[in-house]
This record gives C-alpha cells, sequence and structure tokens, in this order.
C-alpha cells in the first residue's frame, strides 16, 4: 500500500474543523455547569476543569491547523465523522472522570459513547444521588448525538470557510442521503435542528405538566428526543409509576423515531398529508400499534398481568421504548416470557424509520429488502420480467438495492462477530448476543446480564470496549467507520 503525501495532508483540514466541533462540545459544558451553579450540587469545578481542557485543546488544535483551511471532499467527511466519534466521547468523559474518582477511563468512556451514540447503556449505578449537573450531562449528550453533532457543525461550516454537504451525507443516517429539503444543505441543517429543539421544547414542559420536576423533564426530554434512555433514576420510569408520564412519553419516543425531514416539511407547509405519503411513517406506526397490542394480549394470557388494561399499559411503554431504540423501562420485561423480550429486541433492528434519531436498520431498508425478496421470488416463476423495486410508486435504482445488501451483510456480520468475541470471553450467549443487538442498535438494555434491571457494569474491560465499539459501528451505520480503515481510502 502506498501513501501519498498529498493525501496526507488532507488530514489537517479535517482537524481544521475538528477544532471547531471540540470548542462546540466544549460551549455545551455550559448547560450543566449552570444547573450546578444553580442546584449548588458540588459538580461546578468538574465542569469547570473540563471547559479548559476542552476549549484548549480545541484552540491548540485550530492553531495548528488554521493555515490548511479548504473545500471538504468527500474522504474528508468520513474521516472527519469518525473522528468526532472516537474523540468527543472522550472529551465529554471528563466531567465524570473528574466529579467520579472511582469510575476507569474504559467505564467514563463507554457511558459517553452510549450517551453521544444514544444507546442509554450505561455502567453507573447510584443515579438518583448523582449531581443533577451529571445527570443533566448525560442526557444532553443523548439530544446532541440525537440529530447529530456534525449536522449542527454542518449549519455554520460556511462561516469557517468549509463547505458541509460531504459531511452531512456521512453523517445523516440511512441510505436515503442526497434528497436535500432546502436549496442549500447549511438551511437543511439548521432547519431539522428548529424542529428538532421545538419538539424538545414542547416534550419538556408536557413531561412537567405531568408531574415530573423540571430536572427529570429536562433530562428525560432530552434521552426522548435523542432516542437514548438514560434516566436520572436507577429504576428508570418504574419509579414515576405514573400512567400519564409514561403516556406522553410514549408520544414522544414515537414522534422522534419519524423521519425529522418529514416533520420539518409537515411543519414548514402546514401539510399533514405529508406524513401518508412517508414510506416508512405509517408502516411504523401500523407495526407499534400491532406490536402493542399483541404482546399485551400475550402477557395478559400468560397470566403476568391480572387485568389486560394493565398488560396493554407495560406493553405500550416498553414496546415502543424498545422497538424505538430509545431503552426506557417501566418494568423489569426481561422476566416475562421469553418471546416478548426477544419480540422487542428484532423490532428494534428495524423498526425506525430513517432521518429519525433511532438506530437499527431503519424501516426503509427493510422494506426494500422485502421488495427485493419478492422481486427475486417473482424472477424465479418469470425470468424474462422487468420487476422494479418501487417506494412510494417510485422505481428505487439497483445500485441502492445493491447498497442496501451489502449493508445487510455487514450488520449480520457485525453481529455474529461481537457475539461471538462476548462468547469467547465468558459471558452467557444470550446477555452476549443481545448485548450486541442492543449496542448495534444503540437501543441500550439487553437480556440477562445486561438487561433493563441491570447495567453494563458487570462486563470486563474487554467486554466493554467490544460493545463500545459496536456502538460507534452502529450509529455510524457500519461503512462510514469501516471505510476510513480501508487502504484504499488513503491512496491517491
Amino acid at each position: 500500500m502506498r501513501f501519498h503525501f498529498s493525501t496526507m495532508v488532507r488530514v489537517v483540514p479535517v482537524l481544521y474543523v475538528l477544532a471547531f466541533v471540540i470548542m462546540f462540545l466544549t460551549a455545551f459544558m455550559a448547560v450543566p455547569l449552570v444547573v450546578s451553579w444553580l442546584m449548588d450540587d458540588g459538580a461546578a469545578a468538574a465542569f469547570e476543569q473540563a471547559m479548559l481542557l476542552g476549549g484548549s485543546a480545541g484552540v491548540a488544535l485550530w492553531i495548528i491547523a488554521r493555515r490548511q483551511k479548504q473545500e471538504l471532499q468527500t474522504r474528508d467527511g468520513f474521516l472527519l465523522v469518525s473522528l468526532v466519534w472516537m474523540v468527543l466521547p472522550a472529551l465529554a468523559a471528563l466531567p465524570l472522570l473528574i466529579q467520579l474518582p472511582g469510575l476507569s477511563f474504559t467505564d467514563a468512556y463507554f457511558e459517553t459513547v452510549s450517551g453521544l451514540t444514544t444507546s442509554g447503556a450505561t455502567v453507573l449505578s447510584g443515579l438518583d444521588s448523582l449531581p443533577a449537573s451529571i445527570n443533566v450531562w448525560r442526557g444532553l449528550l443523548i439530544w446532541l448525538g440525537g440529530m447529530g453533532i456534525i449536522v449542527l457543525a454542518v449549519a455554520v461550516l460556511p462561516l469557517l470557510g468549509v463547505g458541509g454537504s460531504q459531511l452531512f451525507k456521512a453523517e445523516t443516517p440511512g441510505p436515503m442521503k442526497d434528497a436535500k429539503l432546502t436549496p442549500r444543505m447549511t438551511q437543511t441543517a439548521k432547519g431539522l435542528w428548529l424542529v428538532y429543539i421545538g419538539i424538545t421544547a414542547a416534550c419538556v414542559v408536557s413531561m412537567k405538566l405531568a408531574g415530573m420536576s423540571w430536572v427529570d423533564a429536562l433530562v428525560h426530554a432530552f434521552s426522548t428526543m435523542g432516542l437514548g434512555g438514560f434516566s436520572t433514576h436507577d429504576d428508570s420510569f418504574a419509579y414515576f409509576n405514573s400512567p400519564v408520564i409514561e403516556a406522553v412519553t410514549i408520544i414522544f419516543m414515537g414522534l422522534a423515531g419519524i423521519n425529522f425531514a418529514t416533520h420539518f416539511q409537515a411543519l414548514r407547509g402546514f401539510r399533514i398529508g405529508v406524513y401518508r405519503r412517508d414510506p416508512e411513517a405509517s408502516l411504523f406506526l401500523l407495526i407499534l400499534a400491532l406490536s402493542v397490542l399483541g404482546i399485551a394480549l400475550f402477557l395478559f394470557f400468560n397470566e403476568v398481568y391480572a387485568s389486560f388494561w394493565t398488560a396493554l399499559r407495560y406493553s405500550a411503554f416498553n414496546v415502543v421504548s424498545i422497538a424505538t431504540t430509545t431503552g426506557f423501562a417501566s418494568t423489569d420485561f426481561n422476566l416475562w416470557p421469553v418471546f416478548a423480550p426477544v419480540w422487542m429486541l428484532f423490532l428494534s433492528c428495524f423498526c425506525t424509520c430513517s432521518g429519525s434519531t433511532g438506530g437499527g436498520i431503519k424501516m426503509i431498508r427493510a422494506r426494500l429488502m422485502f421488495h427485493q425478496a419478492l422481486r427475486e421470488m417473482t424472477r424465479i416463476l418469470h425470468p424474462r420480467a422487468q420487476v422494479p423495486v418501487k417506494l412510494s410508486g417510485h422505481p428505487v435504482e439497483n445500485n441502492l438495492i445493491f447498497a442496501v445488501l451489502a449493508f445487510m451483510l455487514m450488520y449480520g456480520g457485525v453481529i455474529t462477530v461481537s457475539t461471538m468475541l462476548l462468547a469467547a470471553t465468558g459471558l452467557d450467549i444470550i446477555s452476549a448476543f443481545s448485548a450486541t443487538v442492543a449496542c448495534i442498535n444503540n437501543m441500550g438494555p439487553g437480556l440477562n446480564k445486561v438487561g433493563p434491571a441491570t447495567t453494563y457494569a458487570s462486563l470486563t474491560d474487554f467486554q466493554t470496549w467490544i460493545c463500545t465499539a459496536t456502538m460507534l459501528l452502529g450509529r455510524l451505520e457500519l461503512f462510514t467507520l469501516l471505510v476510513v480503515f480501508t487502504p484504499g481510502f488513503w491512496r491517491r
């Protein structure tokens, strides 16, 4: 493999933008810092020190790279996204390491990767006694990761003298990355963030009115809109034991599971019909409704709950939470008959829409694969037939089908390799498989040792790093990260 100086110097413009992204994240530490000041929770010094270190690192990197400011190319976008998602968790972990001296770097990095990837898997216990600002920071990481801090950076990249379309394409989840909602990419990013912020504000107010404290409402709104699942309580939503709070959260989890581009278009033109024309939204809601009803009936007939309405309540919240890859729990569903939690894990693989803050392969890929399977069966019966795959009445190009097939192969491969690695280190196969599925789908809780009533703290450091890598691969949809490690990426 040959490396060329002209290729390697492209790293410097990437570092220039990375410096600003580091300073973005550092600036957001002001939010928990203000919370710490207001509540006098004793964690202010941790955020002040972290901001000093992060700001210094960002400024130093900017000074080094400022003379190489250039337009970002495709490779630069993939490299920057990969660097951001590996570097920022280390910066985000600083307040945790400073405030919680018994926490190892491995666990702190896992926690912040879990936050920024919107996984919601945690190694921390005693959440009820943590400083409020630490919990706010954990929730804020999920909120930033939900829409993607890179997309936020895209909105201001022209101010830095670099374009952002390639960066947006590398970061945005889902196969349909070339469609623009507005003529300029920065307007697209700003529009998505305005919608995201608006729905988040409505979620905070709704949760407060439903009975949460302001801090609980803020943290859980961040986690809900980012579909991440970090809570301020070890018992998650079982702590509140409130059907009203659960109902409010279900609504906003559903909204966050739909493509934010669809929300943008609906709000911009006040056109509700946009949701009906979305190739994913109606199927997403239908599968959620049928699964909630089906598991409620299953739990009732298996006498898990004496009343159907009680079964429906717990089914609705936990099924929607896991299917949307949020990861909240209002009960230990690990104790339900095995079909229910396994079906929920299955839903987390594909249920959310592309362009949402959820994880998994996304509904649109699942639809494409289903239509492709039907096409192949038709070709077996009619070898000369021309059977195009269509979405919303429009034919889908074969190169997109091939890309989705490649993605599915890599997705299955990563699940197999990660599960086998975890099992080889001594983890039982159910825990290993469910942890892998939970991490690659950015969903959080699995089964057995990593179930909703436990944490990932019982894993060894090596097992924790496997899960950390799996979360990163899942958040960046495999190829964005893996392509950086191919020899061809570094050639001229």
